[in-house]
């Protein structure tokens, strides 16, 4: 079944532009933005100042939903379907900005048929792109060990095995292929939550939802391809929402900029090296009380912006990122 569009009345507020906006300024030239969702980023950026903005989705319904009003942009705005861990192939030249804001978008979320949302009934999908695998098919097929493995290393659940051991016993009785009774069962495995503490099934859902569209290899792998695209003085904003993501996005601009040091206290201090970029804002970009009114969800968002050098681009180890490396089976 196709998943319906959401309420075009509903509000979809891209979190933090108004800092990014003010950090890059001026704002000129050609932009891409890795994570189109709803648009909100590309239309800023084309009414601050840039010439032309390449959108880029891997989800075809984000696309699709734009072409009501992207038309009136002209050819001031490009929609393309794709991941941006490929930007610099789908840019097709030097960029002169790239935004990235990760992790799931609201427009998702709010679409209970996407299977993003542990509130909300609807089938256990998550799949960005609407192909390949979905978490029904990780909670339904994968060893006790992986899925152990996959919920603690990408959603920093200290509880994993304890829940992965109740998602076996389940899948027996009857296959999980709803949001609602997944959520179930990892309720059934943690303490109640306090006030003000996140949904019980927050993590595993994080966790499932970045093994399913193999989020931390398309980020390492868009900020080396960004490194590749971006002209000298192009600028790289990127918008965290969760640990892992931040940390791997401070570290490769740490890296780059020639900050070195270590990803971890036992690794080797990594030589120092001619930077790639320079750090735009040393401590992360938060929303301010204005932004947290009108959008709780930016509460966890982080920014951080690097500005590239001319030296040239080179591959980056993933190791050296701090990226959660998993070793088992996804199927």
């Amino acid at each position: 079944m196709a998943a319906s569009a959401p309420d075009p009345d509903a509000p979809h507020v891209p979190v933090l532009l108004r800092p990014l906006l003010k950090a890059v300024a001026p704002v000129g030239g050609l932009w891409l933005d890795g994570t189109f969702g709803a648009g909100g980023y590309a239309k800023g950026l084309l009414e601050a100042g840039a010439e032309r903005v390449i959108g880029v989705d891997q989800d075809p319904l984000a696309l699709e939903m734009a072409s009501d009003w992207a038309g009136g942009y002209g050819e001031r705005l490009r929609l393309h379907q794709g991941n941006f861990a490929e930007l610099d192939e789908i840019a097709g030249g030097p960029l002169d900005g790239i935004v990235l804001d990760l992790g799931v978008s609201s427009m998702q979320i709010d679409q209970a048929e996407r299977g993003f949302s542990f509130m909300k009934e609807g089938p256990l999908d998550m799949r960005m792109s609407q192909t390949g695998y979905s978490a029904s098919d990780l909670v339904n097929f994968m060893d006790e060990g992986d899925l152990a493995d996959v919920i603690f290393l990408y959603g920093e659940e200290r509880a994993s095995r304890r829940i992965a051991r109740a998602i076996l016993r389940q899948r027996e009785v009857e296959p999980i292929t709803t949001t609602l009774r997944l959520a179930g069962i990892v309720e059934g495995c943690l303490p109640r939550p306090r006030p003000n503490q996140s949904h019980p099934a927050t993590r595993t859902f994080q966790a499932l939802r970045i093994a399913v569209n193999d989020e931390y290899a398309a980020l390492a792998e868009g900020l080396m391809a960004a490194e590749r695209a971006l002209r000298p003085g192009g600028q790289l904003a990127v918008v965290t929402f969760h640990s892992v993501e931040d940390r791997m996005v401070k570290r490769f601009l740490q890296l780059r900029s020639g900050g070195g040091g270590r990803a971890n206290r036992y690794a080797p201090e990594a030589p120092e090296d001619e930077p790639r970029f320079t750090v735009v804002s040393k401590k992360a970009i938060g929303p301010d009380e204005e932004e947290l009114a009108a959008n709780p969800r930016a509460r966890s968002a982080k920014l951080r912006i690097g500005r590239r050098t001319a030296a040239e681009a080179e591959p980056i180890d993933r190791k050296a990122l701090g990226m959660p490396m998993f070793q088992g089976k996804l199927q």
